[in-house]
């Protein structure tokens, strides 16, 4: 097997099984040595699905001797964040209160995955119930950032990243509601890819607020991000080749950009000066109304994650990080008529974002205008808890809020990422713009 199968992304693992150089078994064994070695194993991952895992690796490995592979991905092992649900296996979403969950069967896109022979490895722990972007999980675990294990990864897909980063995993699949995808991405030097509300199945993954939450992977190129969306929603992939960033126009929202911190700055600016020699057009504006629809944030988030999990926080509030269970309380401050209100006001905010940027082909803005916050302060000071975790989640909840697809990609300057914002359901294009931004940036 080749030597340098845990440094392959999951496109390129899944060419060397189809050339035969790596072995589905080999491979997944490999991963599991590794996983079960690793000094941060119970930090990164909530559960190994070993026995699984081998079933499905022989599977793969008997397809690829016989020349019957499923696809690209055929064989390649993930990891996935700890709300998918996966039959007899505990799926908790990062919280003592859903302990001891055992779903009776896979959550759809995982069904789909094991479908198209990706091997499941196991479950990644995660920020609780996925509301903070921080990563900070003192009720179960807080997986080790890839720079400093003093550090958070960033959430709330904080194992999924942390088991790529590591080594640990191919890919990892994570969900994003305001940023749970490409903020661990961005503080680990990874691909995060935010889909639109409504393009991959929410069947079977375990709620934060479902008009908001969307299923994405994290990766080590964009071409993996672009293979795992195909498997996750049973289609084709984009074509990536021959992406070019000449004639492509972005447009950089000063308005979240203007403030970030010195090295997400400092990241930001080389990346987008990489861009513009590779052919880019680069506009700094604004866009009318994100304020607006930013103020509405607690009613829209909080209102709906409260009254999705009221009755079970409150039979057993004391099992909750504190911290955690007061955002989800805010949502008891908003009435019927508050959240209704709020979200036709968004959705016109959300035509008017579209037909504000109709002539671009991204808005680009840092992905978190700070570098990942030390674990132990965040705990110990109140204040810079509440600071951090808004600001680390104030970039990529505007593309929440406004509906849109969205990737973060590596900048070269450690733990910062740039965002890419596209249209509702223009993933394929937002691929192709990231696969020639990535290759500008390499």
């Amino acid at each position: 097997m080749r030597d340098d199968w845990q440094s392959l992304g999951a496109a390129e693992l899944g060419r060397a099984i189809g050339t035969g150089e790596v072995d589905p078994v080999e491979v997944t064994e490999g991963y599991l040595a590794a996983i079960k070695g690793h000094e941060f194993r119970d930090r990164i991952y909530s559960a190994v699905t070993a026995d699984r895992a081998r079933v499905e690796a022989e599977a793969a490995s008997k397809r690829a001797k016989q020349g019957a592979r499923l696809g690209l991905l055929d064989g390649v092992p993930i990891s996935w964040k700890d709300l998918f649900d996966s039959a007899g296996v505990a799926t908790e979403s990062g919280t003592k209160l859903l302990e001891g969950r055992v779903p009776d069967a896979d959550a759809e896109v995982l069904a789909r995955a094991t479908r198209a022979g990706l091997i499941c490895l196991g479950k990644a722990h995660m920020s609780e119930f996925a509301f903070s972007g921080l990563g900070l999980n003192p009720c179960t675990q807080t997986p080790p950032n890839i720079h400093n294990p003093k550090l958070v990864p960033g959430g709330s897909s904080s194992g999924a990243a942390a088991s790529i980063a590591w080594g640990l995993a191919a890919a990892g699949i994570g969900s994003d509601t305001g940023g749970s995808v490409r903020i661990p991405a961005a503080f680990n030097d990874l691909v995060g890819l935010k889909t639109t509300s409504g393009r991959l199945s929410l069947k079977g993954v375990v709620p934060l607020c479902e008009r908001f939450d969307t299923v994405g992977p994290l990766a080590r190129t964009v071409e993996d991000c672009a293979e795992l969306l195909a498997v996750l929603e049973d289609g084709k992939a984009a074509d990536l080749r021959r992406a070019t960033l000449q004639g492509a126009r972005f447009l950089v929202l000063t308005t979240y950009t203007d403030d970030a911190r010195e090295e997400p700055a400092a990241g930001f600016a080389h990346a987008l000066d990489r861009l513009a020699q590779a052919g880019a057009q680069i506009t700094r504006g604004t866009v009318e109304g994100i304020e607006e629809a930013m103020d509405m944030s607690p009613i829209l988030f909080t209102s709906e994650a409260y009254g999705i999990w009221k009755d079970v926080i409150e039979a057993a509030p004391e099992k909750m990080f504190g911290r955690i269970l007061d955002r989800f309380r805010q949502g008891a401050q908003f009435s019927a008529p508050d959240y209704i209100a709020a979200w036709r006001r968004l959705e016109v905010l959300r035509a008017s974002w579209q037909a504000q940027v109709a002539e671009y082909d991204a808005v680009l803005l840092p992905t978190a205008p700070i570098l990942p916050p030390e674990i132990d302060r965040l705990m110990t000071d109140d204040d810079y808890y509440v600071t951090e975790n808004l600001l680390t989640l104030r970039n990529t909840r505007v593309g929440n809020l406004m509906g849109l697809a969205g990737l973060s990609l590596p900048t070269g300057i450690p733990g910062t990422g740039i965002m890419a914002l596209g249209r509702p359901m223009g993933e394929d294009h937002l691929l192709r713009v990231g696969a020639a931004m990535e290759a500008a940036l390499a």
